[in-house]
């Protein structure tokens, strides 16, 4: 962590699960990394359309910016996942996905005939992983990432979105300031993510 990642303050140190996004009254923003065929035909289309995108695999969307640039290297890390998404959902599906969702690792109290159960029940996965700074080193909080599959996929294509914009222009930007020691002017342009909802989550 450098000086421009230090809280200034005792209260400005997150809980370690919060969920932090860019939202509205209506939409909430989430992240996804995908190849030029996926992105070229969502950024048409508004959606994701089959083909080129898979509906029958899980997809995860993230709210965190810089755990999308850590995940995809800023758009740099393979042909899979160059065309950064910034993907508007209506706050109504997020809240759906949250309520039907199961954590991505059974419960050490559970046995393995509950987890399966509560695995089969629930179309959605989420998994808290460390959150990165600018730099993309891991901090003490952490990051939600949203598994979607089965019916909530289905809703994401074809009801949650309301619009999808490449963000990839902003992630290069920001990448080469980094790369030139411009680390104010790169924090400056980051998305401005604050909590959603209630500050920690149980999930």
């Amino acid at each position: 962590m450098n000086e421009y990642d230090q809280p200034q303050f005792a209260s400005d140190i997150p809980p370690l699960r919060q969920i932090r996004a860019v939202y509205d009254d209506t939409t909430i923003r989430v992240y996804q990394a995908y190849s030029d065929a996926i992105a070229d035909s969502a950024l048409v289309n508004g959606t994701f359309v089959s083909p080129p995108f898979k509906m029958e695999r899980m997809t995860w969307i993230k709210p965190s910016f810089l755990w999308m640039m850590y995940r995809a290297g800023w758009g740099f890390k393979d042909a899979g996942q160059n065309r950064i998404l910034a993907i508007d959902i209506s706050r109504e599906g997020f809240e759906w996905a949250l309520a039907n969702s199961c954590l991505s690792h059974a419960d050490p109290s559970m046995s393995k005939e509950e987890w399966g159960r509560t695995k089969d029940n629930a179309p959605v996965r989420i998994q808290w992983d460390p959150e990165r700074d600018l730099h993309l080193q891991p901090l003490p909080h952490r990051a939600i990432q949203i598994g979607l599959s089965r019916q909530a996929v289905d809703l994401y294509v074809n009801q949650w979105i309301q619009r999808v914009t490449d963000v990839t222009p902003l992630a290069h930007r920001i990448h080469r300031l980094l790369e030139d020691g411009r680390v104010t002017e790169a924090q400056r342009l980051l998305p401005q993510e604050r909590p959603y909802g209630s500050d920690t989550y149980s999930l």
